[in-house]
């Protein structure tokens, strides 16, 4: 009797309160998720990643507030839907008003001035097509009230159904994300959020999406299944409108105190960094990731006076009162090409001049003994944009978003492009993909450049195409026609390639090279992508201005970022080569410098005489002081003397000292007192950069 009078109490709490039992429902699943997902993260860890059994409580104990705090504001559209889940909208003369306006809507949605038309793209049918069901649905609803109980719990189940089925996808996401990158969701993610087109054909190109789809939807029946077995929804919910207000207010209250649960789990720090990733949660670090893709770098970052940091800027960059300084010297220019190609992905430890032992870059390795090359040079950032940004502007990089994806990216006579036009050069960026991507058309075509890029290629002269763009040796071909069109002028030209085939899903054409491992894998993708500029080198030198090109080979970042720290210095180490026989003696360069160094460097070499406002100098330079920057979004790095100084939103400075290892591996040991000089350097650095170089881009 006793039991029966529980299931009768359970069974009416259900018909009661429908959206408070699918609540609790989702957030139990949510939580048992978020556990299973830390286990799998943490049997997935890269090879460089330690714990001990105190950080592995402490990343299951943080992660689970952080979990149910997110968790928790991820019900706020249950708590909107709620007050729709009731019969007083059906009540005398609501069903009209309600009703007019959804046809109201629907007939808008068709108008020609409709905001839906003016936004363009595939924004009227999805609006005309969401109107139109609420608009015929409602007046079902209305006319037929038989149909009230079973479509409402169809509508509530189906809104579970979603919510586990996005939870799962979300999850896997994660996994796969871990993977690629060795963190959780960041500002990576924001980016590709972007590019849809892109990001769903690399998905489909790099895994089996259909097994993995179907065994998400089967997942997600289950589950819902399980939890829904005594499901059943009251005509009379809500109707008691006190009731349903103390129970919004309720909530309400609830996702401030998990807002807060959210943001105190996301600021603590236990030194390191793969701790710090998993005991995040995903879904709160794309939303901080998303927020924080632009930042007011006055409001949260240190500072000093912006008299001090203009002069002290100056002084570091080599530049004059008027923020300018002169390249070149008395003797004349060597009106040479110049022909940079930028590398995706690729870290200075695939080639065998720095320890690598599987023989997958042959031709750079060759290459690199008859060329000048920088041992010590490390990427601005983890992004291509980032790479691009250090290469073409030569200055450390932007806290937040890269300068090139900015709206306002016109930089004027700032960009390298910008000053070989000057200089009468033909300057010209090409890229295997669509220039759309990372806004790089837009920005180069506005700062000195002309853009080339997939849509200028012939499609019989395409060889192989994924979702990223043309292989690398079809955009080495359109390359070859392009400069052979240049050699008919008498100008000399400067031309920047951008490659994309050391991407996942890392495929190529068949047939160019072998490989003993899974074809399919980053170390193949770099094997092909060695092929293809060995190609180029090789067709390059049978052409009648190759005596007259410089050759620059560096890559736009390395491969992986992830490690125990933000900014592992030695996941930013990247090869950088200079070719050009007859002019350039092979050399190997040991001073630490950065990708904003490259083209100062290659400027100088030429004797090209200009002012310009870069802060990268000229490596071979005997006055030249070592030193590097490297960051993320957020972390802000600055590596001189074996001191990596950090600086960090809320105004946090962090310093290590960096120990090298004789894997080529180091070991970043942070400092209790920050050494003063090298922390004022940094501040000097980007403060600059941050603030004024942004008035420039308002010009």
């Amino acid at each position: 009797m006793v039991m029966d009078n529980i299931k009768c109490r359970q069974h009416y709490g259900i018909r009661r309160q429908p959206l408070l039992f699918v609540f609790i429902s989702f957030l139990i699943t949510y939580l048992i998720v978020g556990f299973l997902l830390r286990i799998v993260l943490l049997s997935a860890s890269p090879a460089d990643a330690s714990y001990t059994f105190g950080e592995v409580v402490r990343s299951f104990a943080v992660g689970f507030l952080s979990d149910l705090g997110m968790g928790v504001m991820l019900c706020i559209p249950m708590a909107i839907i709620a007050p729709g889940l009731n019969e007083w909208k059906y009540r005398r003369p609501w069903p009209l008003v309600f009703g007019a306006l959804w046809w109201l809507a629907f007939i808008y949605a068709w108008m020609p001035f409709s905001i839906f038309r003016q936004y363009g793209g595939g924004a009227p049918m999805v609006a005309r097509a969401f109107l139109g069901w609420k608009a015929v649905s409602f007046s079902l609803r209305w006319l037929i009230p038989g149909l009230r109980r079973s479509w409402r719990r169809a509508s509530i189940c189906a809104l579970w159904g979603t919510y586990v089925c996005l939870l799962l996808c979300v999850s896997a996401g994660e996994y796969f994300f871990w993977d690629e990158f060795g963190v959780r969701y960041n500002f990576i993610a924001v980016d590709y959020l972007v590019y849809t087109n892109e990001v769903i054909g690399n998905i489909m190109e790099s895994y089996n999406i259909v097994p993995l789809a179907t065994t998400l939807v089967v997942l997600t029946v289950v589950i819902v299944w399980a939890q829904a077995r005594f499901f059943h929804v009251s005509l009379a919910e809500n109707t008691n409108m006190r009731r349903l207000a103390l129970r919004e207010c309720v909530f309400a209250v609830l996702c401030v105190c998990s807002f807060g649960l959210c943001s105190w789990t996301h600021g603590m720090d236990s030194g390191n960094q793969y701790v710090n990733q998993l005991e995040q949660n995903g879904a709160c670090d794309f939303v901080i990731a998303f927020r924080s893709n632009t930042l007011d770098y006055e409001k949260f970052y240190p500072m000093v006076g912006k008299a001090e940091c203009v002069a002290g800027y100056r002084r570091l960059a080599g530049l004059g009162s008027r923020g300018e300084k002169q390249i070149g010297d008395s003797l004349a220019p060597l009106r040479k090409n110049i022909v940079l190609i930028t590398v995706e992905s690729l870290s200075a430890d695939f080639l065998a001049r720095y320890g690598n032992k599987e023989g997958i870059t042959p031709n750079l390795d060759r290459l690199a003994k008859q060329s000048l090359v920088f041992d010590s040079l490390y990427a601005c950032g983890n992004r291509t944009v980032r790479g691009l940004e250090a290469l073409s502007l030569c200055i450390p990089p932007s806290a937040g978003e890269s300068v090139i994806k900015r709206p306002e990216n016109r930089m004027g006579d700032l960009s390298v492009g910008s000053v070989l036009r000057k200089k009468g050069y033909k300057v010209q960026f090409l890229y295997g993909g669509d220039s759309y991507f990372d806004n790089m058309r837009d920005y180069f075509s506005h700062n000195g450049y002309e853009v080339i890029d997939r849509a200028d290629i012939n499609k019989k002269d395409i060889h192989f195409a994924n979702i990223w763009g043309v292989c690398d040796e079809d955009i080495f071909d359109k390359s070859l026609r392009v400069f052979d069109a240049n050699s008919q002028s008498d100008k000399p030209f400067f031309a920047q390639i951008m490659t994309t085939s050391n991407h996942r899903p890392y495929t190529y054409p068949q047939g160019r090279i072998s490989y003993k491992g899974a074809p399919q894998c980053r170390e193949a993708a770099v094997k092909y992508t060695d092929y293809a500029i060995g190609r180029f080198i090789s067709q390059a030198s049978r052409k009648p201005w190759f005596s007259n090109t410089v050759f620059i080979v560096v890559a736009d970042h390395c491969a992986s970022s992830a490690g125990k720290t933000s900014l592992p210095v030695e996941k930013y180490h990247i090869p950088c080569l200079v070719y050009c026989p007859g002019l350039v003696k092979p050399c190997a360069v040991k001073k630490t410098c950065s990708q904003i160094d490259i083209m100062p460097t290659v400027l100088s070499l030429l004797h090209i005489k200009a002012k310009v406002k870069f802060a990268g100098t000229n490596v071979l330079d005997p006055t030249y002081q070592p030193r590097a920057f490297m960051a993320t979004y957020q972390d802000l790095g600055f590596y001189e003397g074996h001191r990596l100084t950090v600086v960090s939103p809320v105004r946090k400075v962090r310093q290590y000292d960096v120990k090298w290892q004789k894997d080529n591996t180091a070991l970043e040991n942070q400092l209790s007192k920050p050494r003063k000089q090298n922390v004022k350097k940094t501040i000097l650095w980007y403060q600059y950069v941050n603030t004024e170089i942004d008035k420039q881009e308002k010009k």
